[in-house]
């Protein structure tokens, strides 16, 4: 079953009023939300790095590296406390690598769905947004790996929910996932094969809003989320109000990979991988994980364009 419920998320929007400022000053606690952005952790040029890129790339802007990202939640990528300034993991990548380059970062906040023509136009040099090697994805773009890509499985913080591990594990439960993701594949699959096993089915949820979903968790109208492993175990860790009870691949059954993605055959990958691999040499990249509470997800090699999620049907 999937619905959304419209109800929900306006009870959620009144009572996200209440709450958000005990949130973010709990936040601001924990993580560095200011919009100061002087405190990045910053790098040295990498000639090497530098030399790799092809000569007939042109960079978008003169002198600058200009970034897409969608600050869609924390703690890959949010906005500051000021509203305006990106902050996060993705950013912090991004920072470290127009370093290694020589260059002024120029980021550029943008819709998760204008990326692709963005970068596919020339518009941006590349999107450092928490994006999944996907093999259709590479007929457009090249990719750099630069995080293992984790999915979650949180409820509430008191709940019977002790471990998901396996498809049975969430037979007959309420899920929240996000619509049109890997995780929704994942999810539907296990299932698929719940179902057929003669397991109860799951429900499956669906939220536009981070408080409607957060609501139903806490309200028992759904039993466990599973997204992004990033953005709920930052929330648990803000809020203290779910736990996590499982982590799977972002690809099940076989891994997945988040890269800054580039052009396809731009010039610019080879670069951007071997710039990536000083950064994890030296210590940098491991700053920025642990700086967000992401070690976990670490990558230990950056890799040009391997082997990812299949297409559908294959």
């Amino acid at each position: 079953m999937t619905f959304r419920n419209s109800a929900i998320q306006l009870l959620a929007s009144t009572v996200a009023v209440a709450t958000i400022g005990i949130g973010s000053a709990q936040a601001a606690e924990k993580f560095n939300l200011s919009p100061d952005t002087s405190n990045r952790i910053r790098a040295e040029k990498d000639e090497a790095a530098i030399k790799t890129i092809s000569p007939s790339f042109k960079f978008v802007q003169k002198g600058k590296f200009t970034v897409a990202i969608n600050p869609w939640d924390p703690p890959v990528a949010t906005y500051a406390t000021d509203a305006k300034t990106v902050v996060g993991t993705d950013p912090e990548i991004a920072q470290l690598l127009a370093d290694s380059f020589g260059l002024e970062l120029d980021l550029v906040p943008v819709a998760w769905e204008d990326w692709p023509l963005g970068v596919s136009s020339g518009k941006y040099d590349a999107v450092i947004s928490n994006v999944t090697v996907t093999e259709e994805r590479k007929e457009k773009f090249d990719f750099s790996t630069y995080r293992n890509d984790v999915l979650g499985f949180y409820v509430k913080a008191d709940s019977k929910i002790t471990a998901i591990k396996e498809p049975k594990d969430v037979a007959g439960l309420k899920v929240i996932t996000g619509a049109g993701t890997n995780q929704e594949k994942i999810i539907l699959e296990w299932d698929r094969e719940n179902v057929a096993a003669g397991l109860k089915p799951i429900e499956v949820q669906y939220y536009d809003d981070r408080a409607a979903a957060d609501l139903a968790i806490q309200s028992g109208r759904a039993d466990v989320e599973f997204n992004p492993n990033a953005t709920l175990a930052y929330s648990a860790s803000i809020k203290g109000s779910t736990k996590l009870v499982g982590t799977v691949s972002g690809g099940w059954p076989i891994a997945a990979e988040i890269a800054v993605t580039t052009k396809k055959g731009a010039g610019l990958a080879d670069a951007v991988t071997l710039a990536l691999n000083d950064l994890i040499k030296n210590g940098k990249y491991g700053e920025v994980l642990k700086r967000w509470n992401l070690t976990s997800e670490a990558t230990a090699e950056s890799k040009t364009n391997p082997p990812g999620l299949p297409k559908s049907g294959s």
